[in-house]
């Protein structure tokens, strides 16, 4: 079997950084340089990368170092993501000689490693250790909810004009009380406002708080709420629903609200698995989407 050369944390190498990006293009349809040129790939997201003979981008498994609270205790983690192979390189057992060093890297420095995988590598990921977690799903039937829709303007943001006002929210925001609060993440965050959902931010101006969402049929998705100060997640349903809204589905722990299901569903699509030697996730808890890498 071929070896090829395992390059690392390369973000200011233009030629491997532009073909680690025509991967992540090809693979997941994202497109990581609006991010690096407007500096937010900083030295948390390091890519851990096999390069052809040509110099190329053939496989890849990046980490993220993640700041997490859980039960008001501080756990330093790392999150495994971007895992790819290019077609023409698969079945090579690439993907799993760079899970064996990252693991050999990090196993040992960090309190947890995790990583959210889809249905395609639900057997891979065992096979190192990693103990897959069912998370929750929040939701509220909205028709049959004490939550009444508003009538004040959602503002609607654009991150060709909005971009200041972003970065100081990410950089600001206050970290709701929760099972799982992510901590120190303003780049991330940045990350799905320039490339996950810049057609989905809204603002309401009088709260200080801006509303990651998305409306499909009568289901109103809410991904994140990021505020300045504490927010009744309620005032901000109210606000975010519209007069055709049913149900609405929080991707995030939303806190207390009338008619709130909570529900613990395998989602084989982006499904949380964990390495550690304790038993971390128990009871009810959801990563909130906008920490997944």
């Amino acid at each position: 079997m071929q070896e090829y050369k395992l390059v690392s944390d390369y973000r200011d190498n233009d030629r491997l950084r532009e073909s680690f990006n025509r991967l992540a293009q090809e693979t997941f349809q994202l497109d990581f340089d609006p991010w690096f040129a407007h500096g937010y790939w900083t030295d948390k997201y390091i890519p851990f990368s096999f390069i052809n003979e040509e110099g190329e981008v053939i496989a890849n498994a990046s980490i993220y170092k993640m700041t997490i609270e859980m039960n008001q205790v501080t756990h330093q983690a790392i999150q495994i993501g971007t895992v790819m192979t290019d077609k023409r390189y698969r079945n090579q057992g690439l993907a799993k000689k760079l899970m064996d060093h990252i693991l050999e890297l990090y196993q040992d420095s960090v309190d947890f490693i995790y990583l959210f995988a889809n249905q395609s590598v639900l057997d891979f990921y065992p096979k190192f250790g990693f103990t897959r977690a069912d998370e929750c799903e929040y939701s509220v039937s909205f028709k049959n909810s004490q939550i009444k829709a508003g009538d004040k303007e959602l503002i609607k943001l654009s991150v060709d004009h909005d971009l200041k006002l972003l970065e100081s929210f990410a950089k600001n925001r206050c970290i709701r009380n929760s099972a799982i609060a992510v901590k120190d993440n303003p780049e991330l965050l940045m990350f799905y406002f320039l490339i996950a959902f810049p057609d989905s931010i809204y603002y309401l101006k009088d709260l200080e708080t801006i509303v990651l969402m998305e409306l499909e049929e009568e289901v109103l998705h809410i991904f994140d709420v990021i505020s300045l100060k504490e927010q009744d997640v309620r005032e901000v349903v109210s606000r975010a629903a519209g007069k055709t809204t049913e149900r609405i589905v929080f991707h995030f722990e939303p806190g207390v609200i009338d008619g709130l299901s909570v529900q613990k569903r395998k989602n084989d699509e982006d499904e949380l698995f964990y390495l550690s030697q304790d038993s971390l996730f128990e009871g009810e808890f959801k990563f909130p989407l906008t920490s997944h890498s």
